[in-house]
């Protein structure tokens, strides 16, 4: 085993997005740039959506954790728009989905190459950047299929 590498929250998550127009700085401005930039229409409920997602950084969340704060927010969208919104954005590329436990499933905004710590204790993932996990081979896939992505989740908790 190599060297343990030791790095903070902020260290972790600094990643660039792979899927980035040109940014203004302004986040209306910026979600509607995006939308356009992959071909979907820049809805009311998409621009809001979009906004809470993306005016705050990289960011972990559940379809239900948006839904939340877009109920504080009073953003008028249901559940359902919600998550097909976060279905959407996730097909052209603005989100990753993240399976955790085969029940619960996180949208994240950085779309670039990383896998995730998974705090158990308080059901919050952490970027961990590509060069700190290794992987030494891949299984042979059948015929006809490509690997489209590894995910690794690195579950954690804190000691006893």
């Amino acid at each position: 085993m190599g060297e343990r590498a030791t790095y903070s929250r902020e260290e972790i998550g600094t990643s660039a997005h792979a899927v980035e127009p040109h940014l203004n700085g302004c986040p209306w401005h910026d979600v509607n740039e995006m939308l356009s930039s992959v071909g979907l229409r820049p809805t009311r409920q998409r621009m809001a959506l979009g906004w809470l997602l993306f005016g705050k950084g990289d960011r972990h969340l559940t379809a239900e954790m948006l839904y939340e704060e877009a109920s504080q927010a009073k953003v008028p969208v249901s559940l359902a728009t919600v998550y097909n919104t976060l279905n959407q954005l996730t097909e052209v590329g603005l989100l990753r989905q993240v399976s955790v436990d085969g029940t619960k499933t996180y949208f994240d905004t950085n779309v670039s190459a990383h896998q995730h710590f998974y705090l158990e204790n308080n059901h919050e993932l952490i970027d961990i950047p590509d060069q700190h996990v290794a992987l030494r081979s891949t299984p042979e896939v059948p015929e006809g299929y490509e690997i489209a992505r590894v995910d690794v989740v690195v579950r954690i908790r804190k000691k006893a």
